[in-house]
């Protein structure tokens, strides 16, 4: 228990302190947004890049993990979008609802926590989450926004516009360019490799600093229930769904079952947010589920990185 707390505190630490030299503006009010873009158009997509360049087919040949993370997914955003039915609500505000519930924070939470907890082993399961989380589910929820708000709705430039956000994603890019070297069995040149290696190490601790940042903004809104509904949904439903398919259902690695469980009953990330205040709809919501779901993950994550560590 004591090694568990020793490797998930220091990252709960990080987001302690971008918390508190937020609320102190320390940094000054634009240094979010500067840190965001620093980890997201370079030390993210850095570390992205060199572990699917270095990555085999072996390492990723598991349907299983796909249909575990996936399904804890889908069946999130289902149900969220069930029960936020009320009379005139628009179907963009159910999928913002959906997409916060299924939403975990893979990207800057998550690949951070894995390797800690679970060593370079865990990066490929880990990025696999990401683009999961990244692309095929916030597609989804765009294309079902853009249908609703689009007064003359057409599937066609729809999907087209998608995929071109889709395309110019950092995030998305870098491990779909990895893959592809990878493709050629080629090692990595070592300046490549030192470049990926200093810039990626970078990721880490400034994602998790960023999240404390974020947090630190005064969040607006004050619809409790439907935040409670997907804090609910995200720290339970989902990892009890990926959790029953991933270690009793499918047959596949400790450690890609572990990532899958631990990936799922991550707090709600800031796709969701960003995406309510892209469409210009209520981003309190979102702002508080964040807020509210990253602090209490304090004690589910620790109390499941235990459990892992011991089962």
């Amino acid at each position: 228990m004591t090694s568990v707390l020793g490797s998930v505190l220091p990252v709960f630490a990080l987001i302690l302190a971008g918390f508190i030299t937020g609320r102190r503006g320390l940094l000054g009010a634009a240094a979010t947004d500067s840190l965001n873009n620093f980890v997201v158009w370079l030390a993210l997509p850095a570390l992205l890049f060199q572990a699917m360049a270095q990555i085999t087919w072996q390492e990723v040949d598991h349907p299983g993990f796909l249909i575990a993370f996936g399904g804890g997914v889908t069946v999130t955003f289902v149900v969220a979008l069930l029960l936020g039915r009320s009379p005139g609500r628009r179907l963009a505000d159910l999928s913002l609802e959906g997409l916060s519930a299924a939403y975990a924070n893979t990207g800057y939470m998550g690949i951070p926590l894995c390797l800690i907890l679970f060593g370079k082993d865990s990066l490929p399961p880990a990025i696999i989450a990401t683009l999961i989380t990244a692309t095929v589910l916030f597609g989804a929820a765009i294309v079902l926004i853009e249908t609703d708000l689009q007064q003359n709705p057409n599937l066609g430039r729809t999907l087209r516009q998608v995929g071109r956000s889709l395309l110019r994603n950092p995030l998305l890019l870098s491990p779909l360019l990895g893959l592809i070297y990878a493709l050629t069995g080629l090692p990595l040149p070592e300046p490549v490799l030192r470049f990926t290696s200093l810039l990626g190490a970078a990721a880490s601790p400034c994602a998790l600093v960023t999240i404390g940042l974020f947090l630190s903004r005064r969040q607006p809104g004050r619809n409790r229930g439907s935040v409670w509904r997907i804090v609910g949904l995200k720290l339970v439903l989902q990892p009890l769904v990926t959790g029953l398919l991933a270690l009793w259902v499918f047959d596949m690695p400790a450690v890609w079952s572990h990532t899958a469980l631990l990936m799922s009953a991550l707090p709600v990330g800031t796709g969701p947010f960003m995406l309510a205040k892209f469409y210009d709809r209520e981003a309190g919501i979102a702002s508080h589920a964040i807020l509210y779901s990253t602090l209490i993950s304090v004690l589910t994550i620790s109390g499941l990185a235990a459990w892992l560590g011991t089962g």
